[in-house]
């Protein structure tokens, strides 16, 4: 089931989704989440990390090493929420270790360093940036598996994750059978939409919120 739905999310784009979530008004939506190499769009199954700055001088496991530790299937995207503006919340040592788990990608609310360490073994990562410093003795993993606040918006655990060129997209996984349903039906309306432009027709016309309004009309299925 889970792996049929993944199939119907990778045939969309983050555009398609981000449109569904809105005819739904649902959350989901984020902004400046974009690749740090050429990688890939990805679709998997959200594993939540949340990370915070270290306040001791005690040593710890690395930040995200335990989670990619215990992921057993093939269908996880690391979703990491809490970076620091400038410090590295990846790095080439961690992408091998996840890309010998078959983890997907990973989606950062912050920065990644040694990204050519990641494009080398062709692991995405989807981020805000690049830097050079590194999270050792400054950030920390404080919790994962629960609710994180990713780029203004709630992911929990599972939740079905698209990243693509444009940016990335969270959908709740109590909705995606809902949200596919309906990206499916707006991509066959825009993909008419662009054909009656192509034919001729006024794209004033072809574009009037009625016609995207009648995506939601019965007739639009």
């Amino acid at each position: 089931m889970t792996a049929a739905l993944l199939d119907r999310l990778a045939s969309l784009d983050t555009n398609t989704v981000s449109d569904a979530l809105d005819f739904l008004d649902l959350p989901g939506a984020t902004y400046g989440i974009r690749p740090l190499w050429d990688c890939p769009k990805i679709v998997g199954r959200a594993s939540t990390i949340q990370l915070g700055p270290k306040t001791d001088a005690e040593p710890t496991v690395h930040l995200i090493s335990p989670v990619i530790a215990e992921v057993r299937s093939d269908d996880r995207i690391l979703v990491i929420a809490g970076g620091i503006d400038g410090v590295s919340c990846w790095g080439d040592i961690l992408a091998n270790a996840a890309t010998a788990k078959k983890i997907r990608g990973s989606v950062i609310d912050g920065v990644s360093r040694d990204i050519e360490g990641s494009e080398s073994i062709g692991y995405p990562v989807f981020g805000r940036g690049v830097t050079m410093v590194s999270a050792r003795n400054r950030v920390v993993q404080v919790g994962s598996g629960e609710p994180v606040v990713f780029g203004g918006v709630v992911v929990n655990q599972d939740d079905y994750v698209i990243a693509d060129r444009c940016g990335t997209v969270f959908v709740p996984a109590a909705r995606i059978e809902e949200v596919l349903d309906l990206g499916e039906r707006i991509t066959r309306r825009q993909d008419g939409m662009v054909q009656a432009v192509r034919a001729g027709r006024s794209v004033a016309e072809v574009m009037h919120d009625k016609e995207f309004e009648a995506i939601n009309a019965k007739e639009a299925k």
